[in-house]
């Protein structure tokens, strides 16, 4: 067992011991997302037309870190303002569901619930619309305040999420002083105002960080460096005891007073087009940890591995114990040689199951990969999942792939729920590997047909199956790299 996974467990164990109370006050917000096929351009206009196949809503803002911090062990309470709106009446529901205590969630007669809708064409989001509260009066100011000393009573953590729509420093903080749990967190899009609360923790992302020093943090792995640099000026800024600064795909850099080295977290690559809240999931994560009796450097590594599981999904997600152990656990289990391959091939035949088997080079897998491998998986009992390494990747994409390598490919692979095994081969194509160990049915997306793969002959051959899934498109793994590309250097014209 690794360390990391040790760690994890261990704070799954003491989170599910100590049982720990946790109050989220903040800016409630509903997620709507509008899923589709982005198949044409508008004649009325040079916009997509967005053909909707899907349309989700979920707690979003400090409601998504409410039903997280659930999610991962913790008693919620959640504290903030709604509107008597539909939207709001769904976003008590989902709480609700979650599980989340909404005994002290304000609805406000005549108000508009926030909402923010997602029209998603295709792997990108094409619009965002948001619909904003208006600011709380003085008398439902006041509600929220008597409302926040209630829920504070026997709470072991406090966090505060503070998105400039209602919850203020100048309504919570006197309440806070006065009625103070062992561990109180902040995530605010603006920390200044919370200075004098002295937070145990805060989790300002790389923006928010910037605009606090006044000053660009540079890019990629850099940001890193600046951020431990600044470690004093940040901690002096916010006035906290800590500072974890998230950097996306960069991980974290945890900030302590005393320690002018910083500790880093690294992030699970992912790809991020639809990805929206992983910042409340880790804000949940640390707090729940902090509220169990764990130091600031356990409490970040579990947030960092809580927000590793919400990137790889599509939306506003929510991570789970489950699923944050199976993610972390996955790599190590799932990721297997050849030999390991072949006997879990056989047993599965011997147990009289259905394998099914597929291949590519996933450099950064998409929707488009999860839809395909979702189908995949459909199609049988056990899905492997045979990954070109590095070298072949070059050879079939061009010396400037992989993008991430193999170990990291594989790594992303064995975290999604529908893939139970996966293999790296050499070879520019699988041919051997199916020899070896003669899967049920071979996979591959409907942009092929079973004439134009040299495997079909070897898989027939042994009496297999060859199944085109249905392609999706748009979601080519190139035309994720080329918009990354062309982001890039319009960043730097």
């Amino acid at each position: 067992m690794t360390a990391d996974v040790r760690l994890i467990r261990d704070v799954v164990a003491r989170i599910d011991d100590r049982d720990p109370l946790v109050v989220v006050i903040g800016d409630p917000i509903l997620d709507r997302w509008t899923i589709g096929e982005a198949e044409r351009v508008s004649r009325e206009a040079p916009a997509p037309v967005v053909r909707v196949t899907e349309t989700i809503a979920v707690p979003g803002g400090a409601a998504n870190t409410a039903v997280n911090a659930r999610a991962l062990g913790a008693r919620v309470v959640f504290v903030g303002i709604i509107g008597d709106d539909e939207a709001g009446s769904v976003l008590r529901a989902r709480l609700d569901v979650a599980g989340v205590d909404t005994t002290h969630l304000l609805s406000v007669p005549g108000a508009t619930t926030t909402t923010k809708t997602r029209v998603v064409g295709g792997d990108r989001v094409v619009v965002r619309v948001d619909e904003l509260a208006a600011a709380p009066t003085t008398a439902h100011r006041e509600q929220l305040a008597t409302a926040t000393a209630r829920a504070l009573d026997g709470a072991d953590a406090a966090i505060v999420c503070d998105y400039g729509l209602g919850v203020s420093p100048e309504t919570v903080l006197p309440v806070l002083d006065r009625d103070r749990p062992t561990v109180v967190v902040v995530d605010a899009h603006d920390l200044r105002g919370w200075h004098d609360l002295h937070p145990d923790l805060v989790t300002p992302n790389a923006a928010e960080t910037a605009a606090l020093l006044g000053s660009d943090l540079g890019q990629g792995a850099d940001r890193a460096g600046s951020v431990t640099a600044a470690r004093a000026d940040v901690l002096r800024v916010t006035g906290a005891r800590a500072a974890a600064v998230t950097l996306d795909r960069d991980g974290s850099v945890l900030l302590v007073a005393g320690d002018a080295t910083g500790h880093r977290t690294r992030a699970t690559p992912a790809s991020e087009q639809q990805a929206s809240g992983a910042g409340d999931t880790f804000c949940a994560a640390a707090s729940v940890a902090l509220a169990a009796g764990c130091d600031a450097r356990a409490a970040v590594a579990f947030a960092q591995a809580a927000a590793d599981v919400v990137v790889r999904e599509a939306g506003t997600s929510t991570c789970d114990t489950a699923a944050l152990l199976t993610s972390v656990e996955a790599p190590a289990e799932t990721v297997v040689d050849h030999d390991e391959l072949a006997a879990a091939v056989g047993l599965a035949h011997e147990q009289g199951k259905r394998v099914v088997f597929t291949n590519g080079c996933f450099d950064v897998v998409h929707r488009g990969h999860t839809t395909y491998l979702r189908q995949a998986k459909e199609l049988g009992d056990l899905l492997v999942v045979a990954l070109n390494d590095d070298d072949s990747v070059r050879r079939l994409k061009g010396p400037e792939r992989p993008i991430n390598t193999a170990e990291d490919r594989a790594g992303v692979l064995a975290a999604l729920a529908c893939v139970d095994l996966v293999t790296v081969f050499a070879t520019d194509t699988p041919i051997p590997l199916l020899d070896r160990v003669r899967p049920d049915v071979y996979v591959k997306g409907g942009d092929y047909s079973p004439e134009m793969l040299r495997e079909t002959e070897v898989v027939r051959a042994y009496g297999g199956e060859v199944v085109m899934v249905d392609y999706v498109p748009e979601h080519s793994t190139s035309a994720v790299v080329r918009r990354i590309r062309e982001t890039a250097r319009g960043e730097t014209d």
